[in-house]
């Protein structure tokens, strides 16, 4: 099961979320009806994701969340709020957030963002379950070892857009040294790891660059990036095109 926990101070909000999310089986659905709340539930119930609107008595959205994400980490938090500014989803994709709606609140949207969420979770329980013992990198790879980087290659397709995504921080999820991994990824896919996560950054980023209302500071912070200045860079020697050159060339297929 997953536990989620949607934390918003108006009861109709609330229950409209829940009338979206409650046919999921997979979701145990808790309720919080300000921030303080919401700080107590999500570690009472050792909650999994937390759908968290920003403006809220008591405590707001972004303040709960830093409490929650310093007493667990891996918790996704998806922020709904009224407020369609850019600030606000900046600062919440540095806290760790996953993504933010805003309200009115559409029901596909709130299906799709918590369905990521729902597998960035299934896919981390998967990358924790998987045992591997450390050591030398091998010349032959293991089918054990075979099927860690599946899980891992999963778990990065889910998790490319943290900021904190490292060889580091995999390594201690797998709790094995980060020299063993990196060689053992390298050998199971052809690719350094992070090149992977680079290469899975840009292809979400080319995707997001076909909606002419995201700018690129938007569109770097929604792939993974603290610094637009680094994206483009990045972007640049990735495919030879700055982002905006990439945008009008785009553009300019789609107008023949």
């Amino acid at each position: 099961m997953i536990k989620l926990l949607i934390a918003d101070d108006e009861s109709i909000e609330r229950e409209i979320l829940c009338t979206f999310l409650s046919p999921n089986p997979l979701l145990e659905i808790y309720q919080a009806e300000n921030g303080r709340l919401a700080v107590t539930y999500a570690s009472l119930y050792d909650v999994d994701v937390v759908l968290m609107d920003i403006e809220m008595p008591s405590l707001n959205g972004l303040e709960a969340s830093q409490r929650i994400l310093k007493d667990k980490p891996s918790t996704r938090i998806i922020f709904i709020t009224a407020y369609s500014v850019f600030s606000y989803a900046r600062e919440a994709v540095k806290l760790g957030v996953l993504d933010y709606i805003l309200k009115p609140v559409d029901k596909e949207d709130v299906l799709r963002t918590v369905k990521r969420a729902v597998s960035q979770v299934e896919a981390e329980r998967q990358l924790l379950a998987v045992q591997s013992s450390d050591g030398e990198c091998l010349e032959e790879v293991t089918d054990k070892a075979t099927l860690m980087m599946a899980k891992v290659k999963k778990y990065l397709e889910y998790s490319y857009m943290n900021y904190d995504l490292s060889l580091d921080s995999v390594s201690s999820l797998l709790n094995i040294n980060s020299s063993y991994l990196s060689c053992i990824f390298k050998r199971c896919t052809g690719i350094n790891f992070l090149d992977y996560i680079t290469n899975l950054r840009i292809k979400a980023a080319k995707e997001h660059l076909a909606d002419p209302f995201k700018s690129a500071s938007e569109i770097a912070t929604m792939v993974g990036y603290d610094s637009s200045s680094y994206f483009t860079r990045a972007f640049k020697k990735n495919t030879g095109l700055t982002p905006t050159e990439y945008r009008n060339q785009v553009g300019r297929g789609l107008r023949r």
